[in-house]
């Protein structure tokens, strides 16, 4: 199966203090560094989101006006 341009899937395993490591193709691909700070959104229903560091402004106003 060919994946589509621009879309990605890894798998990680949460360690017993509940984290996580960021696998290396993908903190190439989203230029993630040790000492980056990451977002994190959670809906009950639809999961987890880790968006693009550089959005926090625009995802800060979108959900608390």
């Amino acid at each position: 199966m060919e994946k589509p341009e621009g879309k990605y899937a890894w798998t990680v395993t949460v360690g017993s203090k509940g984290q996580i490591v960021i696998p290396k193709e993908a903190r190439v691909v989203f230029d993630i560094h040790p000492g980056d700070h990451l977002l994190i959104f959670a809906d009950a229903k639809q999961g987890m989101a880790i968006p693009p560091k550089e959005s926090f402004d625009e995802h800060f106003k979108r959900i608390f006006g």
